[in-house]
């Protein structure tokens, strides 16, 4: 079609196919509202101890919360920090916060670090304490992803636990140490 027949269609253009572009264009209003409602969030943000009963515990009712307490020395906190952020972007309709440790809880000893709570409607439904709850040294975004979708936190496309393998071994290894005793 060229720029002169498309001209004479525009002439065509009636009432009847005005209401239906205006119907078309609420429509599609609607579901970009109710698809912004869903996806609010969309990155990992920093919060600060005085924010964390406001951003975490008194969150919206049936968000799910991921807050990472960590401290910017250690390796498998800035490890945690990259996997949670590229999760944030995957799952926005989940709220990721992070916080210095230090500024949540006094004292909280770095052995502990990192530390993952979540919560939904105030309550905490999974804890991930130190380096070896949270996956070890090795962890990938989708054993991350895994064991958020494992207490709730998200809805996986993930079919299969990725780390599912390692697990068993060290499962039957143990199991056979023990039949041996």
């Amino acid at each position: 079609m060229n720029l002169e027949q498309l001209k004479e269609a525009e002439d065509y253009f009636d009432e009847e196919d005005m209401k239906a572009v205006e119907m078309y264009r609420k429509q599609r209003l609607e579901e970009l509202k109710s698809l912004q409602k869903t996806q609010r969030y969309g990155e990992l943000r920093e919060i600060s101890g005085e924010q964390y009963v406001k951003e975490v515990t008194n969150a919206p009712k049936d968000v799910w919360v991921v807050i990472h307490l960590y401290q910017s020395s250690i390796p498998m906190c800035s490890l945690v920090n990259r996997h949670l952020s590229l999760l944030a972007q995957k799952f926005p309709e989940t709220k990721f916060v992070k916080a210095v440790a230090s500024s949540c809880i006094e004292n909280y000893h770095d052995s502990c670090l990192p530390t993952l709570f979540v919560y939904e409607n105030g309550q905490i439904k999974g804890k991930f304490l130190g380096v070896t709850e949270c996956g070890g040294t090795k962890l990938t975004a989708e054993e991350l992803e895994w064991k958020l979708a494992e207490v709730g936190a998200l809805k996986t496309d993930l079919e299969e636990n990725p780390k599912k393998d390692i697990v068993d071994m060290m499962t039957s290894s143990i199991r056979n140490a023990s039949i041996r005793n």
